[in-house]
């Protein structure tokens, strides 16, 4: 099997057309299908049927392109051992939430345009639900994800998750509201049990750590908004609209004070998270490891 050609097929899988896979590989439409054609007769099946005025990969086409994934990467592998010198090159597919995309992936992406320009890497924003989703159906390379010490996130058995960061959060609450003292954690959350609350639209972690920390108060949190922007959450609790959770690193909106929860604290953990096995595939441990020295510092 031609590794040339099955690595054309992965960039296929990734990138979604013949057109894209050529102007990343600076070769003609032409070639690109003609080589992925040569696969075909090379594996004895179909691997690409007609989608419109696209092509899709058929089912034959996944699979190879599944175990491409593996193969690459321990061919990939074998070349730094032979070679320290050779360069990781491949268009890596990133999904994760805004916080995360913009403090840390933003600075490697630049790190890496001026190290290794023969990586490209194409981000999408999701929250982590709809990332692992992505990433299960092998449409994302890596998932930037997060859950709560009081919600955790359960993670199938095909997939791997490093830890990155771990942010304390707080209790975010109208700045003349009674008992908004910042200098003082909350110590009885009944005293809030009265508000409204507002939750991540896109997400149930945040609603589960509501929830969990309502409970261990003993009451329900009347959950009435559903918000996916941090500024807009802090935008209605202003306007007396709600209370909600917020990170405790983020600078206060004026009119919101942040209480501080210890009892119990609510951290929120970022996580990459990628498919077992993938991670060897040297773009992608490239990446991984850039993500993990911005994360320490």
């Amino acid at each position: 099997m031609d590794l040339r050609r099955l690595r054309l097929l992965f960039e296929l899988s990734r990138l979604g057309s013949m057109r894209a896979v050529a102007e990343t590989h600076g070769l003609t439409t032409s070639t690109v299908s003609q080589q992925v054609a040569a696969l075909a007769r090379e594996v004895g099946a179909p691997l690409v049927e007609p989608d419109g005025r696209r092509v899709r990969l058929t089912p034959a086409g996944l699979r190879l392109a599944d175990h491409a994934v593996t193969i690459l990467a321990a061919v990939d592998t074998a070349r730094a051992d032979l070679d320290p010198e050779a360069e990781p090159s491949g268009t890596l597919r990133v999904g994760g939430f805004a916080t995360a995309v913009r403090s840390r992936l933003l600075p490697v992406m630049a790190e890496l345009e001026a190290s290794h320009p023969q990586v490209r890497v194409l981000v999408r924003e999701h929250e982590p639900l709809e990332a692992l989703g992505l990433l299960a159906e092998d449409d994302l390379d890596l998932a930037l994800t997060y859950d709560y010490n009081l919600a955790p996130a359960p993670l199938p058995s095909t997939m791997r998750a490093v830890p990155l960061w771990t942010t304390a959060w707080g209790l975010a609450v109208p700045a003349d509201a009674s008992g908004a003292d910042p200098d003082s954690p909350v110590r009885d959350l009944r005293r809030w049990s009265g508000h409204d609350w507002i939750v991540n639209s896109r997400n149930t972690a945040d609603e589960r750590a509501v929830g969990t920390l309502g409970a261990l108060a003993g009451f329900t949190p009347r959950i009435t908004h559903r918000i996916d922007s941090l500024d807009l959450v802090e935008d209605l609790i202003v306007a007396g609209r709600g209370i909600g959770l917020l990170p405790s690193g983020r600078p206060s909106a004026p009119g919101t004070r942040l209480l501080a929860l210890d009892d119990p604290p609510v951290t929120m953990t970022a996580y990459a998270v990628t498919r077992l096995g993938r991670e060897q595939w040297a773009p992608l441990r490239l990446l991984l490891d850039r993500l993990a020295v911005s994360a320490a510092r």
